[in-house]
């Protein structure tokens, strides 16, 4: 599966280039045993309806002009600490909730207008569109800044809810501390993941607006130190590690980024066995050879 040939087609692309790693200080995660574990889930369940996407309002509470809904995707760049210190103030002033007042800096008080304030969006969106400003990561990437997003398309206002992940709360990595909007007030509360209810339902992302390297969303792949052949059984059916991600995004530095419309996740699904497969063909591989399952070969000459 996948062995170096001596001859054969060219990669599909060139290596990525060197990629600049903007130092920044991440805010200090939980204490490896972080709060006591809320002891009854449904008392701490939110009721969370929300608004619809709309601009910044000024302090008489009117459209402010600042951003219109529908005229594209404003990324602005910003840190992990920033995005953590602007949820505290929220949290610190006990912003009431509601679907329908604004607060003083213009962001809506629901849990989706929270998130539009911490990310430090150019205007209040919903669960239905934050997912434009982000980068899907799978569980075992999250980091303080980043979201845990459910959408419910079906009824908008039933269940959907959306937070901020701000570290874990113990070293089991089952409970995190959440940053939310909620009724009655903003809250920083030790959450067992995903959440209370429709846990399944909740999609970690990352901001796409974080420095490249420190995101780790929009690194590439191939510019950090080449990791060991972790075995065909990180691969294949059924798998879901992280592995498989970092196989997509090295197959999409190399031209399969057509075979990943929303980006490589750490789910194993045809998608990869069929970019894998287009990899080593393309190095003139036939047979057992270009089976779409990466073998230690396909791996070292992705990463060279």
């Amino acid at each position: 599966m996948g062995r170096p040939a001596t001859r054969g087609a060219l990669l599909l692309a060139a290596a990525a280039g060197t990629v600049l790693v903007a130092g920044q200080s991440a805010p200090a995660v939980a204490a490896a045993h972080g709060p006591a574990r809320p002891g009854n889930p449904t008392g701490d369940e939110p009721d969370t309806p929300q608004g619809g996407k709309a601009p910044l309002h000024g302090p008489g509470g009117t459209p402010g002009g600042l951003a219109r809904p529908g005229t594209g995707v404003e990324v602005r760049r910003t840190t992990r600490a920033a995005i953590i210190k602007r949820a505290k103030k929220w949290v610190a002033a006990q912003v009431p909730y509601s679907m329908s007042a604004y607060w003083s800096d213009g962001y809506r008080q629901d849990c989706s207008g929270f998130v539009s304030m911490a990310w430090n969006l150019p205007g209040n969106e919903w669960t239905g569109s934050l997912d434009t400003f982000g980068v899907r990561i799978s569980r075992d990437q999250l980091q303080p800044g980043d979201m845990l997003l459910f959408h419910n398309p079906a009824d908008p206002e039933k269940g959907s809810h959306v937070v901020l992940f701000g570290g874990w709360a113990d070293y089991t990595h089952t409970y995190y501390l959440a940053y939310e909007q909620t009724r009655p007030h903003t809250r920083r509360q030790s959450t067992p993941y995903a959440y209370w209810s429709n846990s399944d339902h909740y999609v970690p992302y990352r901001y796409k607006g974080l420095p490249e390297g420190a995101s780790g969303a929009g690194a590439s792949a191939s510019s950090a130190k080449a990791t060991g052949y972790p075995g065909l059984s990180a691969f294949g059916p059924g798998a879901d590690n992280t592995y498989v991600t970092q196989l997509g995004r090295l197959l999409v530095e190399r031209g399969a980024g057509r075979f990943y419309p929303t980006g490589p996740g750490p789910r194993w699904s045809d998608t990869d066995r069929k970019a894998t497969q287009t990899f080593q063909q393309a190095q003139g591989w036939k047979g057992a050879d270009a089976d779409g399952l990466p073998g230690p070969g396909t791996w070292r000459r992705l990463f060279s």
